[in-house]
């Protein structure tokens, strides 16, 4: 996900990334800082799962071909559609993020003033209703949702009649839409002698964390979908099932079981992972292991401790040892 040797291979991008690396290399940078920051929430998001989101290119290179496989093959799986939506929703995120920073020339600033009026404060001073502008600096999450539609979809073009496509498309904007939706209001109070006689308010995405747990909310709750015959829309699996909404994740095929190794399906395995011997979830022994059981191992771990800070501005802390009973799958 390094910026420059995504651009080097300009012959195998789309019209669109290759124009943007031409033209816009310092947005291509924030694509690549929003993708890396998505392999680290999908990771946190997955760490007691069987499938860890590990960034190994050899297994995580296979969970992506899983829903854009180089000569047919199989189609998308649950772990596909999370990993399209996070990363849409990284770029979308790491982009607009730039802009609020003044990191990037192209854009900056919120400046549409359209959203409804901030909640009236309920206590404190100003409570009785003090008035309100839109102000500061707004996150311009419209700039970052159109180019993160622009490199993420440019692949995978609207109107082709096949299923992966159009399952990656809904994924893609899937992810986007848990950042553009869900902007939070901020306010700051002015007044004297801390009144709140005026309030301005603008508006600022929501922590990236927030995001991958309401994806992750989406992809435990993910449909399974199939094409129809027009090859132009998606149709549930199943009877009586309502259709996904645009911020629903979807899926074509099921997961394996991600037991053994296998780096044809992208399965690291589960051997010699950590669980959790007590939790009955999805970090427990008994799902993590696969029924195959496990081992009690003492390890020794070194951290740091007994940290003082010394003015200006030096961190010193010494290095405590401790010993740790985990159990390891079999």
């Amino acid at each position: 996900m390094d910026p420059n040797s995504i651009c080097r291979k300009t012959k195998r991008l789309a019209g669109k990334q290759a124009e943007l690396c031409q033209t816009e290399p310092e947005i291509v940078s924030e694509v690549a800082k929003g993708a890396k920051m998505a392999v680290r929430e999908c990771q946190y998001q997955f760490r007691s799962r069987r499938w860890n989101c590990t960034s190994h290119n050899k297994y995580f290179g296979k969970i992506l071909q899983q829903g854009n496989p180089p000569h047919g093959g199989a189609p998308d799986i649950r772990e596909t559609a999370f990993v399209y939506a996070i990363t849409a929703a990284g770029v979308i995120h790491a982009v607009t993020q730039a802009c609020s920073m003044g990191e990037l020339m192209q854009c900056g600033c919120e400046v549409t003033r359209n959203w409804a009026p901030p909640p009236p404060l309920a206590i404190g001073p100003g409570a009785d209703g003090s008035s309100w502008e839109w102000g500061g600096c707004g996150d311009d999450v419209e700039y970052g949702y159109e180019k993160s539609r622009q490199f993420m979809d440019a692949k995978r073009k609207k109107g082709k009649s096949d299923i992966r496509t159009l399952i990656d498309l809904h994924n893609n904007e899937a992810g986007r839409l848990a950042v553009k939706n869900y902007m939070r209001t901020e306010c700051k109070c002015h007044g004297l002698s801390g009144s709140c006689t005026l309030r301005t308010c603008w508006k600022k995405m929501p922590h990236f964390r927030e995001v991958g747990d309401r994806l992750l909310d989406r992809f435990n709750g993910a449909f399974k979908v199939m094409g129809g015959n027009d090859g132009k829309t998606i149709i549930p699996v199943g009877h009586n099932i309502k259709p996904p909404d645009k911020q629903d994740l979807i899926y074509s095929a099921d997961s394996p079981d991600f037991c053994q190794a296998n780096r044809k399906t992208g399965s690291p395995g589960t051997r010699g992972r950590v669980c959790n011997s007590t939790a009955l979830d999805v970090g427990g022994c008994d799902l993590l292991c696969c029924g195959r059981g496990y081992r009690e191992e003492t390890v020794v771990v070194e951290e740091s401790c007994l940290c003082r800070f010394h003015w200006c501005c030096v961190v010193n802390c010494n290095k405590c040892t401790e010993r740790k009973e985990l159990s390891m799958c079999l």
